[in-house]
Formats: C-alpha cells, structure tokens, sequence
C-alpha cells in the first residue's frame, strides 16, 4: 500500500447554503469517510483549510493573495489514503462529495524520502 495525498477543490458557491443543506452535506461527507476507515483506506481525515491565504514565490519572495490552483477554484481541504497504487486512488476518490457540487478531487502520491 502506497499513500496518497486527496487535494478538495471547488468552486465558492454564490450564497451561503441554509443550514439544512449544511448539515445534509456534513453527512454525505462523514458516510464517504467512515466508508475509506472501514475498508482501511484513511490513513488521515485531514482537515479544511480557512478560504484566506497567502502564496509566497520565486526568489524575490514576493507575497501574494491564494493559494489558487485557478482564479475560480479554492482549496478546501486535504486527506491522506492509502491505496495499493494511483488507479486505486483515484477509484476512491470517485465517491467524494465534492464532485456533486462541481468540485474535483487533486490525487497525488505521496513521496516518502529516507533523510
């Protein structure tokens, strides 16, 4: 078993959800969450991150508003799978929340260095 890093995107919806559609999709998360632990896959359920934030780039180390992977996507949060390799991965991403609400799912392998 390999791990693989989940990056959730998605789009900023226009207006606040109620709290009623809140809490629907809280469950919808937690349901594909306890799904991956079960079946051994959630090595870390991560967390979300905060919509502000700052990037920090190229030698001159200029500083400025993101991160944003596109003017329109935010990064909402992150977890770490463990899948026997990247097809498998990204097979188990295919039940995220997310993607209902036109968000996507970045899977990526995670690299481990013996330092």
């Amino acid at each position: 078993m390999s791990d693989f890093l989940y990056i959730y995107r998605m789009t900023p919806a226009a207006e606040k959800p109620s709290p009623e559609v809140m809490q629907q999709r809280m469950q919808k998360w937690m349901k594909w969450m306890n799904s991956l632990s079960e079946k051994g896959h959630l090595k870390e359920r991560g967390h979300p991150l905060e919509q502000p934030g700052k990037v920090v780039r190229g030698s001159q180390k200029t500083v400025t508003d993101g991160p944003f992977a596109e003017t329109k996507d935010v990064v909402g949060g992150f977890s770490i799978i463990a899948a026997k390799d990247l097809a498998e991965a990204a097979e188990l991403a295919k039940g995220c929340p997310v993607l209902e609400g036109g968000g996507n799912v970045e899977v990526r392998q995670i690299m481990h260095m013996n330092v």
